[in-house]
């Protein structure tokens, strides 16, 4: 069985040059980078190279770059640093967020009582920026402000630019889990003035188990992870060097194709949209996954006009790979906490979302065959209500 793969918001699959550059680094640059000889000091400069070639794509300092596992390590990083070293007494958050954020903010309130403030977002999923000024002003406490860039399930893109210079301009943290935009738009930090933001290379086509935070510098962050003075002493630990360089590379291969890449996926996307339209009676699309400006482009959240729970596995059952939701929600009866905030209950209770996300891989041929399963589906779930009813 030929497999499809649309669910790229999850994970990418490897890129061969990314593969070989990592293969390439365990057999010969197997050396601890903290080491003084000259085969540690080699694997020293690869990791320094990336780190220049990471900051040179945000247009920061190399040393505000520091590497981790992933974007869960450095969201929790940065939200735990912020309340145990920095004193912040307050965050404002969103139900939208993806769980590593979720769940650390509600375990600091537990932990540290660190107040919770949550910005509801409308039935498109975006938030009021009004609204969180008013927010930000209600209190003297210390504050940290974390809203994502892009949301995991439906896209939508917050300004990031505006909600960093409202911080800024009242005194107030603000952190970004940039996950998913990282790599696949063109990001600069010396324009947009937020403290922190995070990344994970297996979203553009890297290895699993790579990432990095951004800190701004002379924001006081201190590591989690102690016992070493690797990565700035934010990160102890002996440096994954092959899933930096692995990293690096999958970032020099998007940002020199990006164009070529973010061209076809808009492309497919459109695609996508109107086949669904013209073949499934009844469909929507969540959010603003369906817009072009306001969305990100690799994302898009459809709403299917019937109720069917095991739609993620009949789909895989003819080799279709998409998402109900966040991979983190895998699993779940309940819908995610992202389509409660942005669903009706009569949509909640009738319809199935589905998240179908894109790659430059991805082909027309593909999204034929996943439009084709999707009317056999809808058609067969008509009938099979059509005869309940009739008993």
């Amino acid at each position: 069985m030929d497999r499809i793969y649309l669910d790229n918001a999850a994970t990418t699959p490897l890129s061969e040059e990314v593969i070989d550059a990592m293969v390439d680094v365990m057999k010969t640059n197997y050396g601890n980078p903290s080491s003084t000889h000259s085969l540690g000091q080699e694997a020293k400069i690869l990791i320094e190279n990336v780190r220049r070639q990471v900051a040179d794509y945000l247009h920061v300092t190399p040393a505000e770059i520091i590497f981790t596992s992933c974007g869960t390590e450095s969201n929790n990083m940065i939200i735990k640093s912020c309340v145990n070293h920095l004193g912040v007494e307050r965050i404002i958050t969103s139900p939208m967020e993806h769980k590593c954020v979720a769940e650390t903010v509600l375990d600091m309130k537990k932990r540290r009582g660190v107040e919770v403030v949550y910005l509801r977002p409308d039935q498109k999923g975006d938030f009021d920026l009004i609204q969180l000024e008013e927010i930000i002003k209600s209190s003297d406490k210390k504050t940290l402000v974390t809203l994502m860039h892009a949301n995991n399930e439906i896209g939508n893109l917050l300004d990031l630019k505006k909600v960093a210079e409202m911080c800024k301009a009242n005194k107030v943290l603000f952190h970004s889990d940039t996950v998913q935009s990282m790599a696949h738009m063109e990001i600069d930090f010396s324009q947009i003035p937020l403290d922190f933001a995070s990344c994970s290379a297996h979203k553009f086509h890297g290895p699993k188990g790579s990432g990095f935070a951004f800190i701004r510098k002379a924001s006081g962050l201190k590591g989690i992870i102690t016992g070493g003075p690797q990565e700035r002493s934010l990160r102890a630990g002996t440096e994954n060097v092959c899933g930096i360089v692995g990293l690096g590379k999958a970032l020099e291969i998007s940002l020199n194709n990006m164009d070529q890449y973010s061209s076809h996926i808009k492309e497919i996307k459109k695609y996508t949209k109107e086949r669904l339209l013209s073949e499934v009676d009844g469909v929507k699309f969540n959010g603003r996954s369906a817009e072009e400006e306001t969305s990100l482009y690799t994302v898009l959240s459809v709403l299917l006009p019937f109720k069917d729970p095991m739609i993620g596995l009949k789909l895989d059952m003819k080799g279709i790979a998409v998402s109900q939701g966040s991979a983190c929600s895998s699993g779940a009866t309940k819908p995610s906490m992202v389509m409660m905030m942005i669903l009706d209950e009569d949509e909640i209770e009738n319809c199935t979302p589905l998240r179908i996300s894109f790659s430059h891989l991805t082909t027309k041929e593909e999204i034929d065959t996943l439009v084709d399963a999707l009317q056999e589906i809808a058609v067969s779930f008509n009938i099979e209500k059509t005869n309940v009813e009739h008993r």
